[in-house]
């Protein structure tokens, strides 16, 4: 069966504000796809347009190939999990699950077949008639999903249903949910605003800011190859050096970026000699600068600060002669007496690993 969903130029306004602006993007049958972006981006806005809680102000939606824009949201092959799940607290767990069944007039035998086939799903076979009150917060999220699977919809739509849970516990959800997606084969739409999130569950991740999709790829092609100033920054963490292109060679740009020196990256997009670019370098490729290298590539810091990590150390430092704030990852095992506040080291990169962005405000 074709589940997946073409957002087919579709632009949302409210009056005078573009909410979303034209978008054009296909998501693949049992796809789990992320949007990420901050708050008020617009990603809430696409997936309530998916579900028919709004209609495009330009464009339609498809799901399977068909046109949805005359079908209302509980006809639409599609469930949702809020953020606060929204679990019914007087019911048990198996008529929670059961409840949109029942609405659809499935006999009460059929149900409990449905009930107990997604609770052996979701692992939690023995809670049928417990109350919702009586489940922590992440089996609350496992009954949560069970019921958006209960109706049998193409694609399951997810607001942001990990962000109420601690930091272990959605690191946890986060393999649950993935394994539930690959066993059902459903179309997953996933919003959130936390990296991590999408970078580890998704197949494809589109990175949104102020309504506009900046960037869609797979998670390793949007951390190593980021394609705008904004994703470069929002996608991980970078550091970023500004300048102005001084050579061009192939895919490599040299960006003379004042007292840091000329540096080298990737070339993201074209740029020409004399255009003000960002270099982005991110903290875990800069390395220790070994006594007698030369070359080019080359940024002498002075250390502030050094946090402990546990698997890593993280250095904060100042570029010489400057105010610019550099990180830098550090293995612990490539610690050295050396590395204290107030000491100046040299660090290195190669050049294929920092990226080159040009055609925004730098």
């Amino acid at each position: 069966m074709d589940s997946s969903v073409h957002l087919d130029n579709v632009v949302m306004r409210f009056g005078d504000f573009t909410a979303v602006t034209r978008t054009d993007l296909k998501i693949e049958s049992g796809e789990f796809f992320s949007f990420l972006g901050p708050s008020g981006c617009g990603k809430t806005t696409l997936l309530n347009m998916v579900s028919g809680f709004l209609q495009p102000t330009e464009g339609c939606v498809r799901i399977g190939g068909m046109d949805m824009t005359h079908v209302p949201a509980n006809k639409r092959p599609t469930s949702m999990i809020f953020q606060n799940l929204a679990l019914f607290p007087l019911m048990t767990v198996a008529e929670n699950i059961e409840f949109g069944l029942e609405v659809r007039g499935i006999k009460r035998g059929e149900r409990k077949k449905v009930s107990d086939r997604l609770l052996n799903l979701v692992a939690l076979p023995e809670s049928a008639n417990k109350k919702v009150s009586e489940l922590s917060g992440g089996q609350k999220q496992r009954i949560a999903i069970a019921r958006a699977l209960a109706i049998e919809p193409q694609v399951l739509l997810l607001d942001e249903p990990l962000s109420a849970l601690d930091l272990k516990l959605r690191q946890h959800m986060r393999t649950e949910l993935k394994d539930i997606q690959r066993k059902t084969g459903i179309t997953f739409i996933y919003i959130t605003h936390d990296q991590g999130e999408a970078l580890t569950m998704s197949d494809r991740v589109g990175v949104m800011s102020a309504g506009k999709l900046q960037q869609v790829g797979d998670p390793m092609r949007l951390y190593r190859k980021p394609e705008t100033q904004f994703c470069a920054s929002f996608v991980g963490e970078n550091n970023k050096l500004t300048g102005t292109v001084s050579h061009v060679d192939g895919h490599l740009a040299t960006v003379d970026c004042g007292s840091a020196g000329h540096l080298q990256g990737t070339i993201a997009k074209p740029v020409s000699v004399g255009e003000n670019v960002c270099l982005f370098i991110r903290p875990e490729f800069l390395r220790r600068h070994k006594g007698g290298e030369t070359g080019a590539n080359q940024i002498s810091l002075r250390l502030n600060e050094l946090n402990f990590e546990g698997s890593y150390i993280m250095a904060d430092g100042q570029l010489a002669n400057t105010e610019q704030n550099i990180r830098v990852q550090l293995n612990t095992d490539s610690y050295l007496d050396d590395l204290t506040p107030g000491s100046n080291i040299t660090f290195g990169y190669q050049p294929q690993e920092a990226t080159v962005i040009g055609g925004e405000h730098v």
